[in-house]
């Protein structure tokens, strides 16, 4: 008589499932560490120096240039559409040409004898002024040095829409990174006593901190 074959039991439905979440939240949580990677890091160190902004000395740059509107490109100036009405195109040409910097489709601070166009940046400043009766291009440009570039880009300050965005998509990928880190330390916190004093820890002391030095 052959032998019967040994018996295989099968895994317990609580174990398959618990190894199918345990799966995901590996793939979420490598997949959002990929992500945002690079840029938890700048923003850990310009986090750093945006603290420490007092003692980090920086030398602003500033280079002014000048210019001149021909007649024709001058009399465009004559009747602005609105109160922040934008540069003509063939103006903001010329300027550009003039001066080296692009001030089409910003808003003008139109008055009696100028237009004025504030251009901020990361890290920087740039102003364009036209005088309206004599056409003299005026500008000036601030570089203050690429921890002040970093520090903005940080803050969002001046960075334009597509940054604003972005901001928040890696703010997104963070708490996904987060979130997946505290499940996964759910699951394995059977196997490591110290998980949630630890986890504890984190919490209260900045709470603590802030109760008792920040007033």
């Amino acid at each position: 008589m052959p032998p019967s074959p040994p018996s295989q039991t099968r895994p317990k439905p609580r174990r398959r499932w618990r190894s199918w979440w345990l799966k995901q939240l590996h793939t979420w949580h490598w997949m959002s560490a990929a992500l945002s990677l690079v840029l938890m890091l700048l923003f850990a160190i310009t986090g750093i120096t945006l603290n420490h902004a007092e003692s980090i000395s920086a030398k602003p740059v500033v280079i002014d240039r000048t210019g001149q509107l021909t007649v024709p490109l001058r009399a465009q100036l004559a009747h602005p559409a609105t109160a922040d009405a934008a540069l003509p195109p063939a103006v903001a040409r010329a300027v550009k040409q003039a001066v080296g910097l692009d001030p089409g489709g910003r808003p003008v601070e139109w008055s009696d004898d100028e237009a004025y166009v504030a251009m901020p940046r990361p890290g920087g400043d740039a102003w364009v002024s036209i005088g309206r009766a004599n056409g003299k291009i005026s500008a000036e440009t601030t570089d203050r040095g690429w921890i002040s570039y970093l520090n903005d880009l940080h803050k969002g300050r001046n960075a334009g829409r597509v940054w604003f965005w972005f901001i928040d998509v890696f703010a997104g990928a963070c708490i996904l990174f987060t979130l997946t880190g505290l499940l996964l330390l759910q699951m394995h916190a059977r196997h490591r006593r110290a998980t949630w004093p630890i986890v504890a820890a984190g919490l209260a002391l900045p709470v603590i901190l802030a109760i008792l030095f920040i007033h």
